[in-house]
């Protein structure tokens, strides 16, 4: 059997390579436009994985497998060729400008539309610009390229959350948009490998964006991925690099800081002998620069491989990928690793008959660093600690091992002799980078199944199903190791052991959150003579549950990490565990219709309604229409002679939008136990629907010289109305949790201008993009019983932006004694000191307190910006990309502890320039342990966060090895990222999104060097 099975095999192998030589056949040929040789046009036969690209005169050649074979020239920037062969054997090609950016297909709500009848206000990204950044986020390769979209990494931390904004902030509370990817909605996108986009549109105002109503008020992001019909056959590349951290501030030297604390202690006004003078020239100090200490290079490598093929009526494209980063932090404890599998296939499987899935596999892990500031505060620590203390004791040091090498207590001799009130409590941010352990660790499956029948045989009447799945399985792991110095506290049972983490512990949380989706929708489009219509509706239905378990315990005995399991720590009376669950559903009915006449005019209606569980029965209802029109100017009888102009279209829409992101059931009363009774621990709200946001556009989109250059002109104005706001109630209510009400009204409103430039018609080609925002946020009501929010710096208000940092005024610094009595003069014996800083008086009565706050700052950008450039040469390729914000400030408080904290922390250079007498200085207080007017929250810490920034900068080159190995192209890059950043603020990076900077984990200047290969 196995005998008869292997001859006929080689009988089928003999028959197909007699069948292929019965019509192989050659046609070659040349590939120009403007009579220029374009190099690198791809030439594909139809239907199979045959192709090859030109070469730099633009020749091609190219070995047919069928008879009546079709070949298809397509070029970035140029329409799409398909032209049958018919037998010969040369055909020369001449390719043309894509003339109309409006007749391409978007993908919008749903269904794709043809550009020309879109009347609201949306962008369709390029995504080759996309290609040339070498990030792991879809995201961040969005920064800078879509006007009224501000995108920011929160921190430079590998795997750290990237924040987007369109059109500014909205509400007070969740204000990121929405993601629908292949037609299934999710609230991220950092699992998508950036290379599987095929297609990106960003939909901004109501009328883009109703379709998709109660969740859409932040905008929506509509993304879909690649399928084998788009190119045929294998890619593969690969790249890695460095980053290294820049702009660190100049940190004081040990003699500098001895003598600046030096200062700080005579300036005091102390009695007694300065401590700090007797231990100018100890011998036992180092001279540490814990920042040079703390950072390294960090590595990044990135490798990824797709295949796509198919025939006439099946195709499929799959990938996979990998991206790692292990950040520049010390110790590899700041690592991020992404793991990335993709499936799309869809078939034919009649004439009407259509159906697919798109299916990915993604498995992350990220260590958990504190990267804002936040406890421990590794940055921040790195910061504060004094450079005359070692990274490491001595091996002779009796208090020395091996398992804990580093210093931490300040010159600790035993637990009851350190002199940590010298100089300072800090922690080491060494040992604090070598001894974390937190990692979590994220399996997520993602996708859609999907059919689609025609009804008609011109297909104008389709029906669409649509189920889909976002499954994630989440596992997060932290052990806390006991380390330090003994400062004789904790528990009876723990002295001795360090102060750090004491004692040891584990804490382990497992959960699963799954959220299907199903949409169907009846889609009718069809054109007659001079009307086209084009009409959809339909339903949604969306269901969520998350349920996770979690524990924890302490004391364990043995701390490696084969032995960091629950089951090995204290049973006495060191355990906990809990666990929850939650679930949500959404169900949605939408319709949306165009109607245009002549591709001249053209009307939009939409209408969604949505019921959501968060609210009650009563209000679960949400209702969210939209309008828009549009005139193609440009098709006008009296715009015949202008020859220049080659699309003028004028916009406008009006549309409401909905947001339902609050605790789930939070219009419900929860109570809690306390022994045998029962109290209530949130009061609910039945009362509770809808926060809309309304906004209106006005837009113009026009082409000059034969679309060369394109642009579009956007206002629009966004209302907020009936904001989801927690208001804490009075304290005789009891202590109860706050309870949400329908309050408050926040307005946006701005100018959005893109512009771009592109010749194609030589050898050197070059494309330059730019596109720039306005955004003016203000609040224009709260609820009568709120009449501001307070944050830790920040004052909500109305006639104020969202968040605006509220505080005192500095005027200068107090010269002398008879400078503070005149201006404190109706302060009783003030405590003010030459040297001090000196605030406003802004109501005049001779005292500063609160009544002298007001508003410092906005964390609003008023302006934001991008521009994009790519030049081609004889396969040379080079492109970069500048992004920036303007009008934007940022508290600084890591300015406020190391230059001007009355503790004896480290000090910038900054700091040298202080006052130190009559007429010295106006600007920067007195050194001193005793409150200088620092502690105050002022104006001195908020600073001007603008910036402008090379964000991305590739060079490459392209050749074509087909006739020597068959490889079809081969491209070589280095690519550079934060090359250099201009701006006035101290911190350590301006594009930081906190609004209280504490030390943030910096973006890393990267160099990056990598391969393409097609095959």
């Amino acid at each position: 059997m196995k005998k008869n099975s292997l001859i006929l095999s080689l009988l089928l192998i003999l028959a197909s390579l007699s069948w292929s030589a019965t019509f192989a056949q050659t046609v070659t040929g040349v590939v120009t436009a403007a009579d220029i040789p374009i190099p690198g046009v791809s030439v594909v036969e139809k239907g199979t994985n045959n192709g090859v690209v030109t070469d730099f005169d633009g020749n091609y050649s190219i070995e047919l497998n069928e008879s009546d074979a079709v070949l298809i020239f397509s070029y970035v920037g140029f329409k799409t060729q398909e032209i049958s062969v018919e037998g010969r054997r040369q055909i020369d090609v001449f390719l043309e400008d894509e003339v109309s950016q409006l007749d391409e297909l978007v993908v919008v709500g749903y269904k794709s539309q043809k550009g020309r009848t879109i009347s609201g206000a949306l962008t369709s990204v390029n995504v080759g610009n996309l290609e040339s950044r070498r990030v792991p986020e879809v995201t961040q390769a969005l920064q800078g390229q879509v006007a009224g979209v501000n995108i920011t990494q929160s921190t430079g931390a590998p795997g750290d959350e990237v924040e987007v904004r369109i059109r500014g902030n909205g509400t007070i509370g969740n204000n990121n948009p929405l993601y629908v990817i292949d037609g299934i909605p999710s609230r991220e996108i950092s699992f998508l490998n950036p290379s599987d986009i095929k297609s990106m549109t960003v939909l901004k105002d109501a009328s883009a964006a109703s379709i998709y109503g109660s969740r859409a008020a932040g905008g929506v992001i509509v993304i879909e991925t690649k399928n084998g019909g788009d190119r045929k056959g294998i890619q593969a590349s690969y790249f890695t690099g460095f980053q290294k951290v820049t702009n660190l501030p100049n940190m004081l030297n040990a003699r500098q800081y001895m003598q600046t604390v030096e200062q700080a202690w005579d300036n005091a006004g102390y009695e007694g002998e300065n401590p700090y003078t007797g231990d100018l020239n100890r011998s036992d100090f180092a001279d540490v620069d814990y920042l040079d200490e703390l950072f390294e290079l960090g590595r990044t490598h990135s490798a990824q491989i797709t295949a796509s093929g198919g025939n006439e009526n099946t195709d499929y494209f799959l990938s996979g990928g990998y991206f790692g980063q292990d950040g520049p932090v010390v110790y590899d404890n700041d690592q991020y690793e992404r793991i990335n599998f993709r499936s799309n296939i869809q078939s034919n499987v009649t004439d009407r008959f259509r159906a697919g899935a798109n299916l990915q596999a993604s498995y992350e892990y990220k260590d958990r660093i504190s990267s804002s500031g936040d406890a421990p505060g590794i940055i921040r620590h790195a910061f504060l600690r004094p450079p005359i203390i070692p990274v490491k004791k001595d091996p002779s040091d009796p208090t020395y091992s091996e398992e804990d090498p580093f210093t931490d207590l300040p010159f600790y001799q035993g637990p009851d002799s350190f002199e940590s009130n010298k100089y300072e409590y800090s922690q080491n941010p060494i040992a604090l980078a070598f001894f974390t352990d937190d990692a979590a660790r994220t399996f997520k499956t993602f996708g859609n199944l999907f059919a689609e029948y025609s009804f008609l045989e011109d297909k104008s009447l389709t029906f669409r199903t649509n189920f889909g799945a976002d499954i994630n399985f989440i596992h997060n792991k932290a052990f806390a190791v006991n380390f330090g110095d003994d400062d004789g506290g904790g528990a009876a049972r723990d002295r001795g052991l360090g102060r750090q983490n004491r004692p040891n512990g584990l804490s382990e949380t497992r959960g699963e959150d799954i959220t299907l989706t199903w949409n169907n929708s009846l889609n009718y489009s069809k054109e007659f003579e001079e009307h086209s219509i084009d009409a959809l509706v339909g339903t949604e239905y969306i269901t969520s549950k998350l349920s996770n378990l979690n524990a924890s315990r302490a004391r364990f005995d043995f701390t490696q990490p084969n032995f960091r399991y629950i089951d090995f720590g204290d049973t006495e009376q060191d355990l906990w565990n809990g666990g929850l669950a939650e679930e949500w559903s959404l169900f949605s009915f939408f319709g949306t219709a165009t109607y245009s006449y002549q591709d001249k005019y053209m009307v939009t209606a939409n209408l969604r309604a949505d019921a959501s569980s968060r609210f009650a029965e009563e209000n679960q209802w949400g209702y969210f229409p939209s309008f828009s029109t549009g005139w193609m100017v440009s098709e006008e009888e009296f715009t015949e002679d202008l020859t220049w102009l080659s699309e003028l279209k004028l916009r406008a829409s009006w549309g409401q939008l909905g947001n339902q992101e609050i605790p789930n059931f939070a219009y419900l009363t929860l109570y809690r136990r306390d022994a045998d009774r029962y109290l209530i621990s949130r009061y609910g709200n039945p009362d509770l629907k809808w926060e809309t946001t309304t906004q209106t556009n006005v837009g113009l989109d026009f082409g000059i010289i034969d679309n060369r250059i394109y642009g579009s002109v956007d206002y629009f104005k966004k209302e907020t109305t009936d904001i989801l706001l927690p208001i804490s109630l009075p304290n005789f209510v009891g202590d109860v949790s706050p309870t949400f009400l329908n309050a408050g009204e926040v307005s946006n409103s701005g100018l959005e201008f893109a512009l771009s430039y592109r010749n194609y018609d030589n050898e050197f080609k070059y494309s330059v993009s730019g596109n720039i925002a306005t955004l003016k946020n203000e609040v224009n009501s709260l609820h009568p019983n709120l009449p501001y929010i307070n944050g830790r710096v920040t004052r909500t208000q109305p006639g104020e932006a969202l968040n605006s940092y509220y505080g005192f005024i500095q005027e200068g610094i107090y010269q002398n004694e008879q400078e503070i009595a005149d201006h404190l003069d109706g302060t009783p014996n003030p405590p003010q000191k030459p040297g001090d800083i000196k605030f406003k008086d802004l109501n005049g009565d001779g005292r500063i307190n609160d009544n002298d706050r007001d508003f410092i700052g906005n964390p609003n950008p008023k302006l934001s910006f991008g521009l994009n450039a790519g030049f081609d040469y004889k396969g040379f390729d080079f492109s970069l990309l500048f992004q920036g914000v303007s009008g934007v400030d940022r508290y600084n408080d890591l300015k406020k502890i190391i230059d001007y904290d009355t503790r004896p922390f480290n000090f910038t250079d900054r700091v040298l320039g202080s006052w130190d007498g009559e007429g010295s200085t106006n600007s920067i207080p007195r050194v001193s342990f005793t409150d200088n007017g620092s502690s105050r929250i002022s104006d001195i810490f908020v600073e001007d966060a603008s910036y402008l920034r090379l964000k991305n900068i590739e060079l490459g080159y392209s050749l074509s090895l087909q006739e020597e190995i068959g490889v079809e192209s081969v491209r070589i890059y280095t690519s550079g990222q934060n090359l250099f950043t201009i701006t006035d603020y101290s911190g350590l990076d301006p594009e930081s999104t906190d609004l209280i900077d504490f030390g943030t984990y910096p973006q890393s200047l990267t160099v990056l060097f990598g391969v393409n290969i097609t095959l």
